[in-house]
């Protein structure tokens, strides 16, 4: 096996094919409940369940307390692979010895598979409780687990089931040195078991290590993120926790279509959207605290432009690295709601040209492109396609499809919008896979009427006052 990256965080060779970025593919990790076949109003409410596998002392365990204990404002369960050991028979137990406990068929592979279903389903759970004294479960007892939004399943042989493996969203494999892990166990099994050290190599040699060449090491090839080190890779824990807590934040729109980017949500947002979305604020504050969110929205869509590295010389005398901006940019506003843009993407780039599209929503004799002024060499520009609403995704297409006939690139346009409807987003998505779309707010859905729900009703008329 190639020795491990020096950052202390390595993955799996099955999809280095992809592109990536120093050895770190954390945004190649696909979420299974981001499947479009899931509704989206139960794929929302499935946790994010975690499997974290690796050799006996590997410092599983280890790892798993650091995740929970840094993932502590999030509700996060663990769920350990050995509950689900099948109880020995009598006829096994008189030869307790003999019995390989580190092979698939020591465990309920079924039981486990219907225990993380139902957790995946938001349901809760009785997990059974395994005594290793009498080496069954226990008749009357049992852990209850409840409803969460991380699970971290555990265990050496969570990865060897492909239908296990399918429920996950992350596979973690803690690869520690076979030299230290089997010290870690004559520790473990001489102070905590009172086993001696004899007994405790004739089972490392007889069992516990031809399955881990079985069984356990070729998993490695499934897992998402390698941990070398167990426990002591702090490098390694901090990044997948920033990636879990990425993923825990993100709509799961934002998991199906990677293009998709909803900007941080903070009180002061929520509050603005509360105001823009109340029926009875005044003209003035509505025109106030959307200028506000969309001038959000145009900063952090500015943010996916493309960048120089540049230098300048300070009044110190000393030499800043940083970036300068694109230059060939332009905004374009689809008439009308879209002009209502247009102040915050000026105040934000200096002299930058703003052409419009105007589309009819119904069709004008069969024809729905109304009008449209573009700067003539939008073909060489980056632009900012601007509507706050996106509901069906129809009018949008319109445009898009336009400024494409222009000789605008697909992947050179970033439709900058306040609220998006699913409808809207799974419609320019799948037909415009590498446009951005940057949004302040995924809403719940399209009414009978094709407005978004919540939504904040007819824009451009509260924003211009033509509101009856």
């Amino acid at each position: 096996m190639a020795e491990e990256t020096k950052i202390g965080i390595d993955y799996a060779m099955e999809a280095a094919s992809g592109p990536h970025f120093s050895g770190l593919r954390l945004d190649h990790l696909r979420s299974s409940s981001s499947s479009s076949s899931i509704p989206l109003s139960h794929a929302s409410k499935q946790p994010f369940i975690i499997g974290v596998c690796g050799g006996t002392a590997s410092g599983k365990t280890t790892v798993c307390d650091m995740i929970i204990q840094q993932l502590h404002d999030h509700r996060v369960v663990l769920v350990n692979q050995d509950s689900f050991y099948r109880g020995l028979t009598q006829e096994e137990s008189k030869h307790v010895s003999e019995y390989n406990f580190d092979h698939p068929d020591a465990f309920d592979t079924e039981e486990l598979l219907e225990c993380v279903e139902k957790l995946k389903l938001g349901q809760s759970v009785h997990v059974p409780i395994y005594d290793f004294k009498i080496h069954r479960k226990s008749a009357d007892s049992f852990r209850q687990v409840n409803v969460s939004d991380v699970i971290i399943l555990e265990g050496i042989l969570v990865f060897h089931d492909q239908r296990v493996r399918n429920l996950m969203n992350m596979k973690i494999f803690v690869d520690t040195d076979a030299d230290v892990r089997l010290a870690r166990r004559i520790r473990r099994d001489t102070v905590e078991r009172g086993r001696d050290v004899n007994s405790v190599l004739e089972q490392y040699a007889k069992f516990v290590k031809p399955a881990f060449d079985d069984f356990i090491l070729p998993s490695k090839k499934y897992a998402d993120v390698i941990i070398p080190r167990g426990g002591d890779n702090h490098v390694a824990i901090d990044l997948i926790v920033q990636h879990i807590r990425t993923k825990l934040g993100q709509h799961e729109l934002c998991k199906i279509y990677p293009n998709v980017y909803v900007i941080q949500s903070t009180f002061q947002i929520r509050g603005m959207h509360t105001l823009i979305r109340d029926q009875e604020i005044s003209t003035n504050d509505f025109v106030f605290y959307s200028d506000r969110l969309i001038r959000l929205v145009v900063e952090h869509g500015l943010g996916h432009l493309p960048f120089t590295e540049k230098q300048v010389v300070t009044p110190t005398g000393s030499v800043y690295t940083g970036v300068d901006f694109c230059k060939k940019l332009c905004g374009v506003s689809i008439v009308r709601s879209g002009e209502s843009m247009e102040n915050a993407m000026r105040a934000c780039c200096k002299g930058i040209k703003i052409g419009k599209i105007l589309i009819h929503r119904d069709g004008d004799n069969g024809k729905q492109l109304i009008y449209e002024k573009l700067p003539k060499d939008i073909s060489e520009r980056h632009v900012l396609l601007l509507d706050p609403v996106l509901a069906t995704g129809n009018s949008a297409n319109q445009a898009i499809e336009l400024l494409i006939q222009k000789g605008v690139p697909e992947s050179h346009i970033i439709f900058l919008n306040l609220i998006s409807a699913p409808e809207g987003i799974h419609c320019v998505s799948k037909r415009f896979p590498t446009l951005k779309i940057v949004t302040s707010e995924i809403d719940v859905a399209l009414n009978e009427e094709f407005r978004v729900i919540p939504g904040m009703g007819e824009f451009g008329d509260r924003y211009f006052g033509t509101d009856d």
